[in-house]
């Protein structure tokens, strides 16, 4: 893809190249790829941590390349467990059903 100020995922689409892509914000995984070679700036890529991103995750919906890039797409499950998963999986989720009669309405 030649170098220019649009994003890779804009830029794809345009030359009929399909990617995955759900938020076109940097907020998710969806768009996820590991950088084989090149670089690219992503300075609104929400979606994934500075861990990530020096690990070579980067996301194509946010990412501006900067030279030649040859990327790998990714299991958008197994990014999203990268990146969220530490926060979430802390244990079993108990069941609170004064909490869901709350939010159902029936008291």
């Amino acid at each position: 893809m030649e170098m220019q100020e649009q994003y890779i995922l804009h830029s794809a689409e345009s030359q009929n190249i399909n990617l995955p892509f759900a938020c076109r914000h940097g907020c998710c995984t969806s768009c996820a790829v590991r950088v084989k070679s090149g670089d690219l700036r992503q300075p609104q890529a929400l979606g994934i941590s500075a861990e990530l991103k020096s690990q070579g995750y980067a996301l194509l919906c946010v990412g501006f390349p900067t030279s030649d890039l040859e990327v790998e797409t990714q299991n958008e499950d197994e990014v999203y467990w990268l990146q969220f998963g530490r926060y979430i999986a802390r244990g079993p989720i108990e069941r609170d059903d004064y909490a869901l009669e709350l939010a159902m309405g029936d008291e």
